[in-house]
């Protein structure tokens, strides 16, 4: 009998050469750099970033050098103060960009009001105030998600460390107040900085999940990043998330559960660090290789488990 397989495909973010967020980390490294360092690791596909070219045909060259996939692309988006109409007219090139480079998803980041770029402490992120104020949101993204859908992409939201969407409870809410058509990327990461238990949320709410970031994170950084009011960059530069493996978090459950439940989309490291601290090559090829072990092992486990 042939061995079960999982058919899942592991793919990274730039970021772990270059973060757009902060330029000074990596902000001088090529983009081809990334790519051909990304596809000898053996990764099958890249996000993107800031450095990949905005039109299909340029990017669909530049990727398919490496014999790489687009995974998805990053959106700023401002529904929380835009109308739908107006986010709509807003997301139409990138839209265009992922439709005709061959994504299914779109990472939707909420960057109305958010902190995540700015020296302030995490505690002083935006929140909705009301039921009202949550309501209004949720049936602005449910649309515009519609909208993504009939354009042949899904779109999966980011719950983000100083954001409006960041808790267990704020993504609790907001799935509760969405339609299907909103997916939802769920960051192992994030997840577990904002106080959350990865998998129990993975459970929760595995449904509607739709994309997979997949960073680990270092439990001593987070507690002094929140014990001393940090902001999100100063807990990136000091090293609050690392590739998976390399972290607290528990990999081989979250992947056994995705296995159980079927999932099929990609599995993304991203994992943003100083790559001065955290050589690019080194920790890129570490996260690959985890989860390469982990897909090629969980199909058996998982049988087993079930």
């Amino acid at each position: 009998m042939n061995a079960p397989t999982w058919n899942v495909k592991i793919g990274i973010n730039p970021i772990s050469w270059m973060n757009d967020d902060l330029p000074s980390l990596g902000g001088e490294t090529p983009l081809e750099t990334a790519l051909k360092e990304g596809a000898e690791i053996g990764y099958v596909g890249f996000e993107l970033g800031n450095k990949f070219p905005k039109d299909a045909p340029a990017l669909n060259a530049v990727l398919g050098k490496y014999g790489l996939a687009c995974v998805s692309g990053w959106y700023s988006g401002r529904l929380a103060h835009r109308s739908v109409e107006d986010e709509i007219a807003a997301v139409g090139p990138h839209l265009r960009l992922l439709a005709d480079s061959g994504a299914s998803v779109m990472v939707y980041g909420e960057v109305a009001d958010a902190i995540q770029g700015e020296a302030r402490p995490l505690y002083k992120r935006p929140r909705f105030q009301s039921a009202q104020q949550w309501q209004d949101y949720a049936d602005k993204l449910t649309a515009f998600a519609k909208h993504l859908l009939d354009n042949g992409v899904r779109l999966a939201y980011h719950h983000h460390m100083g954001a409006y969407v960041e808790t267990p409870a704020d993504v609790d809410q907001l799935m509760a107040l969405t339609g299907p058509e909103v997916g939802l990327l769920f960051d192992t990461g994030h997840i577990t900085f904002a106080g959350g238990d990865a998998l129990a949320v993975l459970n929760k709410h595995i449904d509607r999940i739709c994309h997979v970031h997949c960073k680990d994170v270092r439990a001593n950084v987070v507690k002094l990043a929140r014990n001393g009011h940090w902001s999100f960059l100063q807990a990136v530069i000091n090293g609050a998330f690392s590739v998976p493996g390399d972290g607290s978090i528990d990999f081989p459950a979250i992947l056994t559960r995705l296995y159980l439940h079927g999932y099929e989309g990609w599995l993304v490291v991203e994992a943003e660090q100083d790559p001065a601290v955290a050589p690019s090559y080194e920790y890129a090829k570490m996260g690959h290789d985890y989860l390469a072990h982990l897909v090629e092992a969980i199909p058996r486990l998982g049988r087993e488990a079930a």
